[in-house]
């Protein structure tokens, strides 16, 4: 084995443990978190669809649908609501992995970091969108110790989207929500081995998504820890990009 996976491997073992943990006490854990489930919600049809690609460049998409009463969507379409749902996904990962793994925010992005130490993943500040029957949050991916560096500056992107879907059934709305990683390339499969990518940090990677995804039933979103948009306007319709608009129009 290269000298210089090596302290890449070890690094690793903190993954593996997770991994241990959660296929140990995964199946008390789900069953916990379903009784205390809001009744009214409901989260189903969960996919996951993972490829890594000729240039080594992983796509990796998990999605659910989430069914909610009707006249409740208002108060949950919002610009504030889209920054915590945002926000659950990192605290989902904290969560699931018993805070192995920690946010560590700065004053022009995040870290995903192990034991609150080491940054693993580092992301730039998110962008968003939001429209009548769509929201976007986007994290590019800038540096950490599982990424593997591009000539050209481009590590790809972590993603959360929300979309509203017709409903068939009275008195519900479907909204289909997606975790997304879009053309990131993992240190781990170019420096070891694209198995033991798959096996460790893949794996974990779609066990947070099921995690974040199923949160979604408990219909309680966990207060952003930037707060953005806490004091934007309620109404639908309302457009985070405007925001993003201006400053390019103020730039002309």
């Amino acid at each position: 084995m290269p000298v210089v996976a090596t302290p890449l491997l070890l690094l690793l073992v903190p993954f593996a443990l997770v991994l241990v943990l959660v296929i140990t006490a995964g199946r008390a854990v789900f069953e916990r978190r379903a009784a205390e489930a809001d009744p009214q919600i409901e989260v189903g049809d969960l996919t996951d669809d993972t490829s890594i690609d000729r240039s080594g460049a992983v796509r990796s998409v998990q999605s659910g649908d989430v069914w909610l009463p009707s006249d409740r969507l208002a108060e949950v379409w919002t610009a504030e609501n889209l920054e915590r749902l945002a926000r659950t996904y990192w605290h989902s990962l904290t969560t699931f992995s018993f805070h192995t793994l920690r946010v560590m925010y700065t004053p022009h992005g995040r870290a995903m970091a192990l034991f609150g130490l080491i940054p693993m993943i580092t992301f730039d500040e998110p962008d968003y969108e939001l429209d009548r029957n769509h929201g976007i949050v986007k994290w590019q991916i800038r540096n950490g110790v599982l990424v593997q560096p591009r000539p050209d500056g481009d590590n790809g992107y972590l993603g959360v989207k929300v979309e509203r879907l017709e409903s068939d059934r009275p008195g519900f709305d479907r909204l289909h929500v997606e975790l997304s990683v879009v053309n990131f390339y993992p240190r781990v499969a170019e420096s070891i081995s694209r198995r033991l990518y798959s096996a460790t940090q893949s794996r974990i990677h779609v066990l947070v998504a099921y995690h974040f995804l199923r949160s979604l039933a408990h219909g309680k979103l966990p207060p952003s820890k930037v707060g953005r948009f806490a004091q934007w306007p309620k109404e639908l319709g309302v457009r985070i990009d405007e925001r993003r608009e201006a400053k390019e129009a103020a730039r002309r």
